[in-house]
C-alpha cells in the first residue's frame, strides 16, 4: 500500500469527509482536526495555531475552562498527534475511493442529462443535487465537466417546473462563473425562475431567491416579471417568514440599485399591497418593508401612491413605538413625503390616529439627534392646524407636563 501524505495534506484532503471523525481529535477553538495538538498547564489540548491566536490577542486563561494560565507555556500532546496520524491514515486510501466513486457518479449523471428526458432526467438532476448537497467536493467535478453549463442550458421557456426546480437546486451550490450567471439573466429565464418560486416548494423558492440574488449582484436584472413574482412571494400569508424575508430582500436589491425599479413598483400596485402588510409583518421584514417604501417615497409616482393609500398615516403611526430607530427614521421621512402633497389631510389623520404623543415620546427619548429634530419639526408642522388647547389635548399630557 502506498504511504499517506503529512498529516496536514491528510486533513486538507479529507477535508469534506469529516463526519466521522473523533471528537477528541478537534480543536475546542477552531472546531477542526488538529495538525499540532499542545496541551496547557491546565490540562487541556488546543491546535498550537489555535492557541497561539488565542494567546497573543493578550487572554491568559484557558478557553474552554476560563481557568487563569500560571504558566504559559505549551507542551506538544505527541500521544494524540500519533493518534490523529494513525486515524488519518488509515481511512485516508478508503475515504479517497469513495470520494473517487462519488466523482465518477456525478460525472455519470451529467452525462445522462444529455441523453435522457421527463422523469429519466428529473431523476438524474435530483440524484446529481443530492450528491452536491452530501459532498461538497464533487463541486469541482460537476464545474470540470461543463455541467454549469449543462445544467443552466436546461432553464428555458419550455422547461418543466420539476427539472426547472432540481436545476436551480443544483446551480446554487456552484460557484457560477461570469458567463453562466449573463446567461441566466436572459429575460425567458427569469421569467422561468419567477414562476418556479412561485409554484415551488419552499425549498424551491428559498433557493430561487438565493439564485436570483445572486443574479442581482452581478448586474442589473430589468425584469417587470421578477417583481410582479416577488411580490406576490412577499403577500402570500401561507408563506414562512424566510420565504417572506427572501423576497423583500430582493425587492430592496432591485430598487436601490436601479432607479427605473422605484417607478415599475408603483406601476404594479406594490405601494399599497406593502402598506396593507406594515402590521403583519415581523421586525426584520418590517424594516425592509419601510426602506423600500422610503426609497418609493423619493419619486413623484411614489408619493402621490402613498397618499392614496387609505391606511398608510395609520398603519405608520402604529408602528412608531415598537420598531427600531432606523424604522421611526422611514416611517417620518414617508410621513413627511405624503404631508408633502397634503399637508391638511395627513396631519389630521397623524393626530387623530395618536401621532403627537408618540413623537413627544421619541423627543424626550435617548434616540439619535436626526431622528429628535425630524419628530419636533414635524410635531410643529401637525400642530398649525389646530388651536393650543386643543392640540395639547390631542397630545394627552399631564398637567405638569402641560
Amino acid at each position: 500500500m502506498p504511504t499517506p501524505p503529512p498529516l496536514k495534506v491528510l486533513i486538507e484532503e479529507m477535508e469534506s469527509s469529516m463526519e466521522d471523525v473523533p471528537s477528541v481529535f478537534i480543536c475546542p477553538i477552531s472546531l477542526e482536526p488538529m495538525r499540532d495538538p499542545v496541551t496547557l498547564c491546565t490540562g487541556q489540548t488546543y491546535d498550537r495555531s489555535n492557541i497561539l491566536k488565542w494567546l497573543s490577542l493578550g487572554h491568559n486563561t484557558c478557553p474552554t475552562t476560563m481557568q487563569h494560565l500560571w504558566d504559559l507555556s505549551l507542551t506538544p500532546n505527541t500521544t494524540l498527534h500519533r493518534f490523529i496520524l494513525t486515524w488519518f491514515s488509515h481511512n485516508y486510501f478508503s475515504i479517497k475511493k469513495s470520494l473517487q466513486d462519488v466523482q465518477r457518479t456525478a460525472f455519470h449523471l451529467l452525462e445522462s442529462l444529455n441523453k435522457v428526458k421527463g422523469q429519466a432526467r428529473v431523476k438524474s438532476l435530483k440524484e446529481l443535487r443530492h450528491l452536491l448537497h452530501s459532498h461538497a467536493s464533487i463541486r469541482k467535478t460537476v464545474v470540470e465537466h461543463n455541467g454549469l453549463a449543462l445544467v443552466s442550458s436546461l432553464l428555458g421557456p419550455f422547461t418543466s417546473h420539476a427539472v426547472g426546480s432540481e436545476a436551480v437546486g443544483i446551480l446554487v451550490k456552484l460557484d457560477l462563473s461570469s458567463e453562466v450567471k449573463k446567461n441566466l439573466m436572459h429575460p425567458s429565464k427569469v421569467s422561468l425562475l419567477v414562476d418556479i418560486m412561485n409554484e415551488g416548494t419552499v425549498e424551491t423558492k428559498m433557493n430561487c431567491a438565493k439564485l436570483i440574488e445572486i443574479l442581482l449582484l452581478e448586474g442589473h436584472v430589468s425584469s417587470l416579471s421578477l417583481l410582479v413574482g416577488l411580490l406576490r412571494l412577499v403577500r402570500d400569508k401561507k408563506h414562512p417568514t424566510g420565504v417572506v424575508l427572501n423576497g423583500l430582500k430582493l425587492i430592496k436589491m432591485m430598487c436601490s440599485s436601479q432607479e427605473s425599479v422605484r417607478t415599475s413598483i408603483v406601476r404594479i400596485g406594490a405601494v399599497p399591497q406593502l402598506v396593507d402588510l406594515l402590521p403583519t409583518l415581523n421586525d426584520e421584514c418590517l424594516e425592509i418593508a419601510l426602506f423600500i417604501l422610503e426609497v418609493v417615497s423619493t419619486i413623484p409616482e411614489g408619493r402621490m401612491a402613498l397618499r392614496d393609500c387609505p391606511n398608510v398615516v395609520i398603519n405608520l403611526v402604529k408602528l412608531l413605538m415598537r420598531v427600531s430607530e432606523r424604522c421611526k427614521l422611514f416611517a417620518l421621512s414617508i410621513l413627511w413625503a405624503i404631508y408633502k402633497l397634503a399637508p391638511e389631510q395627513c396631519a389630521s389623520e397623524a393626530v387623530e390616529a395618536g401621532l403627537a404623543a408618540k413623537l413627544l415620546l421619541v423627543i424626550q427619548s435617548g434616540c439619535n439627534p436626526v431622528l429628535k429634530h425630524m419628530s419636533a419639526e414635524f410635531l410643529k408642522l401637525c400642530s398649525l392646524n389646530y388651536s393650543a388647547s386643543i392640540f395639547i389635548s390631542k397630545c394627552m399630557l399631564t398637567t405638569t407636563i402641560q
